[in-house]
């Protein structure tokens, strides 16, 4: 199935996976960076800044892919992520230097606003009903795997290699940007009204026609209530672990309750890695619904499990739960929402579906006041709730979306 792929995508694939890899490296500490340098108030508040910077470039970048066209688009973001990791490279060769960093995160936020929706789109564009699913769990998989070796090896080369992290940034970044510009061919050529499609006035209008389309808002809506729960293991389930669980000796290693979560974590993407191409090949050709609702269901279910027990094996039992939901829905969901997208407005709707995590990210920190307040077995049950609401909320956008087809017909 990979030989058959585009190679836009292959390209975007590949990419995307080296990309991660090193950034995977730098990007997870950069809170403790900023904290050490500034102190923790002002890191948090430079932190909350570079987070607005990216949600508001996101949605201009989804604008500039329709306008200008996908791969002008992707390509001036990379052009822009390899001059951010320069002025961060010649931020901290003698010595930190916090504002010429942080700057330079701005500069990268920016251009992964530029790039993820031009990408996402271009994905889009080139791939059919039938390699969707393929594609996307190809993705997921390149995803969690470079995730898993970049954190690995940052972790180790952080403290006392950051400047070496950073040059290695900026090689990659070089590499990725000469793969995009030689191997990517454009898949939606310049609107001829594109210097008038980019003002403040036509932007907005592209939006609010975005956010009146109901079946896509229930659809995002189901995506963060799903989202939401799998956010709550940085939050919720970290400090029930923390709080409650019993120190417990497991293959010969005493584990405490951050340990455990760090173990949970590791089964939860060594599965990922390990199990997503036999699942791909499942689920490819099948109808993806019924998979993704089933998804659904086990990922919650998972999740609930972590929420409330202590108990070392039914936790490991519920990551594998979780994980299986997680192979089942992430690539069929994908699939799905390339459907329910209108073509000449690909990057403004991808933009807008790509605020899913930023806002699942804001609900699932409630997780910790709720938590703490309903307990465990309670937050067991909202998650049980929110994978329900989510799977219900998706099923009527897509029922929906085809009732409008079946009318246009």
């Amino acid at each position: 199935m990979w030989r058959t792929l585009h190679p836009n995508v292959k390209t975007r694939i590949t990419t995307s996976f080296l990309s991660r890899v090193v950034g995977s490296m730098v990007f997870p500490f950069m809170a403790i960076y900023f904290t050490a340098h500034l102190g923790a108030a002002l890191a948090g508040t430079l932190l909350l800044v570079a987070g607005v910077v990216q949600f508001l470039a996101g949605l201009y970048g989804g604008a500039l892919a329709d306008a200008l066209g996908r791969r002008r688009t992707l390509l001036t973001g990379e052009a822009l992520k390899l001059l951010a990791f320069a002025l961060m490279l010649l931020g901290n060769l003698h010595g930190p230097n916090p504002w010429l960093t942080f700057a330079a995160l701005l500069l990268v936020n920016i251009s992964g606003g530029l790039i993820n929706p031009a990408a996402e789109a271009m994905l889009v564009d080139v791939s059919t009903p039938d390699t969707r699913t393929f594609m996307y769990a190809v993705n997921y998989w390149a995803v969690n795997l470079s995730i898993l070796i970049g954190t690995l090896v940052g972790g180790w080369l952080y403290r006392d290699h950051f400047t070496l992290l950073l040059a290695l940034l900026v090689a990659m970044s070089v590499l990725t940007a000469a793969l995009c510009t030689a191997l990517m061919t454009e898949t939606r050529a310049a609107s001829p009204t594109a210097r008038a499609d980019l003002g403040l006035t036509p932007l907005l209008r592209k939006y609010a026609q975005v956010v009146t389309d109901r079946p896509f808002l229930l659809f995002v809506l189901g995506g963060i209530l799903i989202l939401s729960i799998e956010f709550t293991r940085t939050n919720h389930v970290a400090v029930h672990l923390a709080q409650h669980f019993p120190r417990t000796d497991w293959l010969g290693v005493t584990l405490d309750g951050v340990r455990a979560a760090s173990v949970l974590t590791a089964v939860n993407t060594l599965m990922i890695v390990a199990l997503t191409a036999p699942a791909a090949r499942w689920l490819t050709g099948r109808d993806p619904h019924r998979p993704m609702h089933a998804g659904f269901a086990l990922f919650a279910l998972g999740f609930a499990g972590l929420a409330f027990s202590t108990h070392l094996p039914t936790l490991i039992a519920a990551s594998v739960i979780l994980s299986i939901g997680e192979l089942l829905y992430v690539p069929t969901r994908q699939a799905l929402l390339a459907d329910l997208i209108p073509e000449e407005r690909r990057g403004a709707y991808l933009a807008t579906h790509g605020q899913v995590f930023t806002i699942s990210k804001w609900v699932a920190a409630l997780g910790l006041p709720i938590g703490a307040a309903i307990g465990g077995a309670g937050m067991a049950a909202t998650l049980l709730l929110l994978g329900l609401l989510g799977s219900l909320f998706t099923a009527l956008a897509l029922r929906r979306t085809a009732g409008e087809r079946m009318a246009r017909a």
